[in-house]
């Protein structure tokens, strides 16, 4: 009997050795961990029986059996010890070593696992992506299902039986694992269960691969100007850090159309170069010139961008794009970020070096601007070469300083700036050319010693202009005995700058149209004064106090604090360069009260003594929740002040700061959940609390509704070229109607342009195009882009169509028009996204405004002495 123990033991030993090829381990009542791949075998079954005359092997009851980081689990396994054959059935399973798991009614396998026959196969694998069949056959790398399905869709765990979002199926799928792809014979695409397209053959990478050489899904589109367009990207994986994307494109109305992206990264850092082009085939489609590109035939772009880290604080990269023409993204690109403004368009390179240490920082940079709007003079943008910004703060020691301590901050800057042509722009009345409607034009006399008077403005220098800025900053904060946080702060700043500005040159506007712009007249806004070189040094000091008082209520603390600061300079002059390059945007809220100086750049600077008081008042409640609200104002007590000092930009004056005593600025902000907050921003007249400037913001997210608002109403400000008040409101949600259903949209209104009704440019371009006269008016209301959209989004399936309107010149007039568009967006995960873009084509605005773009403080072009030009 003993000795029939053993031949039994000995002999299921051996078939596990046999079948496993090697050493064996029993396990019979512990689990079976994963183990290292290269460990031969651990078996765990309630019973194994030998079979000695059959030569059979069975393992019964929970069987677990660990194979080279495979792991198959099965109620009963036989292993023929004759074929070589394993058979596992009653709930099998077979784990792979990445996690992938496949269910089947039977395997048929060989002993190693790696090739047999599979019945009722259902795979899992561990990307969340389904194979299923009745049938499949394993042969090494290589596995085979016939009348096969796949998706990456779960499902239902309420009905499993329903149809999944999307099913690949197929008469055979093939996956080959070395090759990582996989084939599809006779293939039909079911969407929820209903098949919508058949393809004789298809292949597709395997759902593990990231980067795989192919064709990727086609891009359709559709635009007036461009007509039907078929685009077939080919994505050439050169290697596991480097690749090249083509997309060669064909539009019915114009013709090809190539792009090419290559991509590289490296250890510290990553590339990438672009470039797109055609030879156009019908550039009538497009609006002539001036207006548009009608008389370009090779149209294109070039764009790169780098960005490395040299070390672990030090970057350098670039960010460079290089157009054929202004009008090129308008026409060719249907959605690009810089063309959503239609106020500030413009295309910027730069390249970078950037240094960032715990408390220092370094940034050098050189830029170059490129026009986008038809309104603007490519001469007149200025290059940067380069800017140079440093800061640094250190801490300084009472022990070893007499007790002083505090903080010293020292800040740099270098501006080195060139123009071919001045940048003037006319006020007072605003004025339009009378043959394009494009070009603001400026009538330039002896400039007023009357800075409210002057009816021009110098906005950029025509010439070379550098500027250095160093300052250094001390201050140290105390708090005195009965609470009172005291700021005593000291600083000096030292300028230098070198003008040197065209005194002769007169350039054209257009090719066609001789409006010559005068540089030699930008010497009327320097009062006489020619020096190349000039320089300043500016000592000041001064101090700020704060009184916290603290408070306890039912509803939450209380925190009330006054605030008072007072800052002494000497009463110099406040533009020490005598242009005003990098500080025109000036504007006075509660975020610049209690600054030293409320300039936003390094060519202005505060002179003089002033005065800023206010305070705050904080309830923060127990969930998080706060209300605040905030008030001040600004006074000149000596010196002149210098936001009534203008410059050739007029900046400061009607600001709110260009009296004795500034207008009242406040805020109100409201968040009593995180589901509600409100901000409120204003400044107000100091004599009848008339609002000049508002800004009110709102977010209210109560599930599954999600809204966000934005108005804002800024009084006229004639002075520095806003002739009337600027309104506009933006209002944006979504509503998530299920799980997975969504609507969204967004609308952005400008409250304002119907006080332009007057500008009424070139009324005949207009009649010429539409048989209409230029007649109407814009209404109060004017919405200036609209977009709405629905969605699906479920664990595999993306589904978007989205429309917009934009206000937009329109492509073959160039006259003002609402383009409008649908775009389609569906993406399959693992099978790629496809994209339809479809343009619904424009409609011309008959408002009366002929161009917009010659409202804002960004378009001005032109200048000339008195009156003799023949277009006034």
């Amino acid at each position: 009997m003993r000795d029939r123990r053993l031949r039994f033991i000995s002999a299921l030993m051996s078939s596990a050795a046999v079948l496993f090829g090697g050493s064996s381990v029993l396990a019979a009542s512990t689990g079976v961990a994963p183990q290292d791949p290269g460990a031969r075998m651990v078996v765990e079954a309630k019973e194994m029986v030998y079979d000695e005359k059959k030569n059979i092997v069975t393992a019964q009851g929970q069987v677990q059996i660990l194979y080279k980081g495979r792991l198959l689990e099965a109620d009963r396994v036989v292993y023929d010890r004759n074929t070589s054959r394993v058979y596992a059935e009653g709930h099998a399973q077979l784990t792979e070593r990445d996690g992938t798991v496949a269910r089947a009614d039977r395997f048929d396998l060989t002993d190693d696992f790696r090739n047999g026959f599979i019945e009722s196969l259902q795979v899992d694998a561990a990307n969340d992506t389904h194979f299923s069949a009745p049938r499949a056959e394993r042969a090494e790398d290589i596995t085979t299902f016939d009348m096969g399905s796949y998706t990456a869709c779960d499902a239902c765990k309420d009905d499993p039986s329903k149809p999944r979002t999307w099913q690949l199926k197929a008469k055979r799928i093939i996956h080959d694992n070395a090759e990582k792809t996989i084939y599809y014979e006779d293939a039909t695409f079911d969407l929820l269960g209903v098949p919508i397209a058949y393809v004789p053959f298809w292949s597709s990478a395997d759902p593990t691969v990231r980067r795989k050489s192919g064709f990727l899904t086609p891009v359709l589109s559709f635009r007036q100007a461009l007509g039907a367009g078929v685009g077939v990207p080919y994505f050439l994986n050169i290697a596991p850090d480097t690749d090249l994307t083509i997309t060669p494109t064909y539009f019915s109305r114009q013709g090809p159309y190539l792009t090419g992206e290559f991509r590289k990264r490296f250890e510290n850092g990553v590339m990438t170069f672009r470039a797109e082009g055609t030879h156009v085939g019908n550039p009538g489609a497009f609006a002539p010139a001036p207006y548009g590109a009608g008389d370009r035939r090779w149209r294109g772009a070039l764009q790169t961008t780098g960005d490395f880290w040299l070390n672990d604080r030090w970057r350098a990269g670039w960010d460079i794009t290089a157009l054929s023409d202004r009008f090129y993204l308008q026409d060719y690109k249907q959605y690009n970020y810089l063309l959503q403004n239609y106020y500030f368009r413009e295309s910027s390179s730069t390249i970078f070096l950037t240094g960032q240490g715990p408390r220092s920082y370094f940034d050098l940079r050189g830029y170059y601007f490129q026009v986008l709007s038809p309104s603007d003079v490519q001469a007149q943008q200025a290059v940067v070469h380069p800017v140079l910004d440093y800061n640094r703060v250190f801490d300084i020691d009472p022990a070893k300083t007499a007790g002083i301590g505090g903080q010293v901050e020292v800040d740099g800057n270098v501006t080195s700036t060139s123009a071919a042509v001045a940048m003037y722009e006319s006020i007072n009345p605003r004025t339009l050319d009378s043959i394009y409607g494009l070009y603001n034009v400026c009538q330039l006399y002896q400039r007023s010693t009357i800075p409210a008077n002057s009816q021009c403005l110098l906005r950029g220098v025509g010439g070379d202009y550098q500027h250095a800025t160093l300052s250094g900053a001390w201050k140290r904060k105390v708090i005195d005995p009965v609470g009172g946080v005291w700021t005593a702060f000291a600083f000096s700043r030292f300028v230098g700058s070198y003008l040197d500005f065209d005194r002769q040159g007169q350039y054209p506007i257009y090719n066609s149209f001789w409006q010559p712009i005068p540089n030699g007249n930008q010497g009327l806004f320097f009062d006489g004064q020619d020096q190349r070189f000039r320089g300043q040094a500016l000592p000041g000091m001064g101090a700020e106090w704060r009184y916290p008082i603290l408070a306890h209520t039912p509803l939450g603390g209380v925190v009330v604090e006054p605030i008072v600061q007072i800052v002494a300079r000497p009463n110099a002059t406040s533009i020490p360069s005598l242009v005003n390059m990098d500080a025109q945007s000036l504007v006075f809220d509660d975020s610049t009260l209690f600054e030293w100086s409320k300039f936003s750049g390094y060519d202005r600077f505060e002179t003089g003594t002033r005065l800023n008081y206010g305070g705050q008042a904080t309830m923060s409640f127990a969930n998080g929740g706060f209300v605040n609200a905030m008030v001040g104002q600004s006074s000149q007590l000596a010196g002149a002040n210098p936001y009534s000092t203008a410059d050739a930009a007029n900046v400061g004056l009607n600001s709110g700061l260009d009296s004795r005593v500034s207008d009242i600025v406040g805020r109100f902000a409201f968040a009593p959940t995180s589901r509600v907050s409100f901000i409120a921003k204003g400044r107000f007249d100091k004599d009848n609390m008339v609002a000049k400037r508002i800004d009110l913001v709102s977010t209210f997210k109560f599930d599954p509704l999600t809204l966000q608002f934005q108005y804002a109403n800024y009084a006229s400000q004639p002075a520095i070229g806003f002739d009337v008040r600027r309104q506009g409101l933006w209002a944006s949600g979504r509503y998530d109607i299920t799980k997975n259903y969504f609507l969204s949209g967004s609308v952005t209104f400008d409250m304002s342009r119907y006080l332009y009704n007057g500008l009424t440019a070139n009324p005949v371009l207009f009649s010429t195009y539409t048989g209409t006269n230029l007649t109407g008016t814009a209404p109060v209301f004017s919405v200036a882009a609209l977009g709405a959209g629905i969605g699906y989004h479920d664990e595999c399936t993306t589904v978007a169509i989205n429309y917009s309107q934009l206000y937009q010149p329109q492509a073959n007039t160039g006259l003002p028009a609402r383009n409008q568009a649908v775009m389609l967006s569906v993406q399959f995960r693992t099978l790629g996204e496809a994209r339809f873009n479809y343009g619904l084509g424009s409609t011309l605005v008959n408002d009366g405004v002929r161009n917009p773009t010659g409202m804002g403080a960004g378009s001005v072009n032109t200048g000339s002495i008195g009156a003799s030009s023949a277009i006034h």
